[in-house]
């Protein structure tokens, strides 16, 4: 590999998956406690944003491994899209 590109590997990067939303009270906000449940709009399987230092850069499928959540890439967006989103 390319000592120049070999320099970058080991920036660290945020990556976000957005896995689903929705529209919650104040008064129920305030009535969350640790272990409460917070249902969102997604199920295993929905397509799913990827942001990579708040950059839109894929999208991915839920998946649920032995009761864990994450997200597979599905598709990687293409130049033009990938400038779109730096607008």
């Amino acid at each position: 590999m390319n000592e120049k590109f070999e320099r970058v590997l080991d920036i660290p990067l945020k990556v976000t998956a957005i896995l689903g939303r929705t529209k919650m009270s104040l008064r129920e906000i305030f009535e969350l406690t640790k272990g409460s449940l917070i249902e969102l709009d997604t199920f295993e399987g929905e397509e799913v944003e990827i942001f990579v230092n708040g950059q839109k850069i894929a999208y991915g499928q839920v998946v649920i491994v032995d009761q864990n959540f994450g997200v597979k890439i599905t598709s990687i967006l293409g130049e033009e899209e990938l400038v779109k989103t730096l607008a």
